[in-house]
């Protein structure tokens, strides 16, 4: 058996890519040539990985969220219009009520999962996972103060 028939068929390729001069192209680099290629690599790299898919879920329950929101306030600065003692009352009901389970729960997975997806290292001195970028990869779930912190309850102008 010759050593070409032990090669796998990406090996083969990347061998003749070296010694064949009529393939366009630059050459490949000596790391490309010498990282072992398995089926798990190559299916992983085509892949987005679970953290992605969910900060991805976050951000689009949280872009859901506003909307509503927005749209809640606008409504009711235009049902009430300048009473904004009855305003700050409804809006804080609103934002007592509102649910926000879903995001939550994202939320929830990302903080529990995230350190083991990204292989993030623990930092030894303070028994946790090291913080990216100087700020902590932990998210904080939301409720009626994220909803009166982006939407105050004070009546928007009328037009």
């Amino acid at each position: 058996m010759s050593s070409d028939d032990q090669r796998s068929p990406v090996e083969r390729t990347v061998k003749r890519a070296i010694l064949d001069e009529t393939m366009e192209g630059r050459p490949l680099s000596r790391r490309t040539r010498q990282t072992k290629r398995s089926v798990e690599q190559y299916l992983r790299g085509g892949v987005i990985p679970a953290y992605m898919r969910r900060l991805r879920d976050i951000d689009r329950e949280l872009d859901r969220h506003r909307r509503t929101l927005n749209r809640l306030h606008r409504d009711l600065s235009a049902s009430l219009g300048r009473d904004s003692e009855a305003f700050a009352a409804r809006w804080r009901r609103v934002a007592a009520d509102f649910n926000f389970d879903r995001v939550n729960e994202l939320i929830r997975e990302h903080n529990e999962w995230y350190p083991v997806e990204r292989n993030l290292p623990l930092d030894p001195r303070t028994r946790d996972y090291v913080k990216i970028r100087g700020r902590s990869y932990r998210r904080t779930e939301i409720g009626a103060d994220w909803v009166l912190e982006h939407f105050p309850p004070v009546p928007r102008p009328v037009d």
